[in-house]
């Protein structure tokens, strides 16, 4: 007796293809060096924003009988600085300045140097010449020296800092997003917006920028842990930050010179710059990596 057998054909499985963000996002929840530094980073932040709530004291009151108390003294986790001051607390409030320092500046950069790169790169011409000309006056110097030379023009403070150091990030945002824009706008898609009659406003904004802001935002990150060590350092010379605010440069500066007495906590500061500065450059790189994707 024959038996026939039917083949019932599997239905086609169709593949739909993640988004190009979809896909960062999944290339980066894989990289572990990144997702250890935005770790670090987001207990950082957090500790900075409670930090009210978080310090055990008040990081300008302190006490002449428990100046430089060591690492690990009854009621002092991480000691005490040159004026008996909890240092626990000073670095949990010093964390707010230098993350504010570090970040506003590239912000401003991010937005005024993102949107004068991109018309001068999409505009050309005389636009083009006036900006990047300007640009490179700026960019010529180097960034240490600049910032030191317009935070010594405007004074001490933390809204001089944050000035010195946005002008010192807006030429290096411009040069790279007019290069990207450049790049960009002779493809074709760019052309056949144009000759579909869209607007210069909808083709900026619907096909170029989201197109040249990956490369943009990818550097911008890249600059946020210089931003963070030249606001140390001009606080760290008295020209960022003045006292008795709590700011990492600053407290590096005030106890220098007690290093030879208590060489651990002068070294605090120090430590959490370092720390700060190295996950931001691996979440710049993870970043970077993860958005050069190539078909």
């Amino acid at each position: 007796m024959a038996v026939s057998v039917a083949l019932v054909e599997a239905p086609a499985v169709v593949v739909t293809p993640m988004s190009y963000w979809r896909t960062v996002g999944w290339r980066l929840s894989r990289d572990r060096a990144t997702l250890l530094a935005g770790g670090v980073l987001v207990l950082i932040a957090l500790s900075a924003v409670m930090a009210p709530w978080l310090a055990p004291y008040d990081p300008s009151a302190g006490s002449i009988q428990l100046r430089l108390a060591a690492v690990g003294a009854p009621g002092h986790v991480l000691g005490t600085d040159e004026q008996g001051r909890d240092m626990l607390s000073r670095l949990l409030w010093g964390g707010r300045m230098t993350l504010v320092a570090g970040l506003t500046p590239v912000l401003v950069a991010l937005v005024l140097g993102a949107g004068l790169g991109v018309a001068a790169g999409y505009v050309g011409g005389i636009t083009n010449t006036l900006i990047m000309r300007t640009m490179d006056i700026f960019y010529a110097f180097p960034a240490v020296l600049l910032a030191i030379a317009i935070s010594g023009a405007l004074g001490p403070g933390l809204a001089n800092t944050l000035i010195s150091l946005s002008i010192v990030f807006v030429p290096r945002v411009v040069r790279v997003a007019e290069s990207a824009t450049v790049q960009v706008k002779g493809l074709e898609y760019i052309a056949a917006a144009r000759a579909s009659g869209a607007g210069v406003r909808a083709i900026v904004r619907h096909h170029l920028l989201a197109n040249v802001l990956g490369p943009i935002l990818v550097f911008a990150s890249t600059q946020v842990s210089l931003s963070i060590i030249l606001a140390a350092g001009l606080s760290f010379l008295g020209l960022g930050v003045t006292p008795p605010a709590a700011e990492w440069g600053l407290m590096l500066n005030t106890l220098r010179q007690s290093i030879y007495v208590n060489a651990i906590v002068p070294a605090l500061p120090g430590l959490a710059i370092f720390v700060t500065s190295m996950a931001f450059n691996l979440l710049s790189d993870g970043l970077r990596d993860a958005m050069e994707i190539r078909g």
